[in-house]
């Protein structure tokens, strides 16, 4: 007789990931912690050129006196970081390449940016759907443009991440299986192998980019819409 009914407790590759993507972030800040030292390490200034961009996004986006949404903007660039990056890893997964998690995580920022946005402007919060100068006769043509312009926020911020994520990945995959055949063949082939083999090896390091520049990519554009609900532009 289960104890647990049928509550199924299994781990899969998401949960898995999801939870070493958490533990790398958090190990980062353990390791570069500067504290009782005088001399910062390399992980230090790392993690300290890291914070100083992601304020400066912040302060660009949502203006000095909103900072304090910058500890939701870090925490998020890193999980999404680490996430990305540890799909790299030879028979890793990439976390972000589930579309669960990619819309999750954008259709989650949009419900929280639109109850920030109704929180502090209350019913004004809807004049957002009307641009500013707007004849009366065209409100009935633009308001419902602008809505779904705006509902569709909720699906392009996560499917940008997942697109790009899972296209790389794939290209990456394919080339794989191409090498591998290729290289345990015969002598000759295996050293002409070696030109396709560096192409592979560069869009190795082309996808490791990728992962920073769409966690970066990620977040300013979380940034963008929580000044958007803050200041109605």
């Amino acid at each position: 007789m289960p104890i647990l009914g049928y509550i199924n407790l299994s781990l899969t590759n998401l949960g898995l990931y999801t939870i070493i993507a958490v533990y790398l972030a958090l190990g980062l800040h353990f390791v570069a912690n500067n504290n009782k030292q005088l001399i910062p390490s390399r992980w230090s200034i790392a993690l300290e050129s890291s914070y100083a961009s992601l304020h400066g996004l912040v302060k660009a986006q949502i203006g000095a006196a909103s900072e304090m949404y910058l500890p939701f903007i870090y925490s998020l660039f890193f999980f999404i970081l680490f996430a990305n990056l540890s799909g790299n890893i030879p028979y890793g997964f990439t976390v972000a390449t589930s579309i669960v998690v990619s819309l999750g995580l954008s259709v989650t920022i949009f419900i929280g940016v639109t109850i920030l946005g109704l929180q502090l402007h209350k019913v004004h919060f809807f004049s957002f759907f009307v641009p500013s100068g707007t004849p009366l006769a065209l409100v009935p043509l633009l308001a419902p443009i602008e809505l779904i312009s705006y509902l569709a926020r909720s699906v392009s911020l996560g499917v940008r991440l997942f697109a790009n994520m899972v296209s790389g990945h794939t290209l990456l995959k394919i080339l794989s299986g191409f090498l591998y055949p290729m290289f345990t063949s015969s002598f000759i082939v295996a050293v002409v192998t070696l030109i396709p083999f560096s192409v592979f090896v560069g869009l190795i390091g082309l996808e490791i980019a990728v992962s920073f520049i769409q966690s970066y990519v990620f977040c300013i554009l979380t940034a963008s819409y929580l000044k958007d609900a803050i200041d109605l532009h």
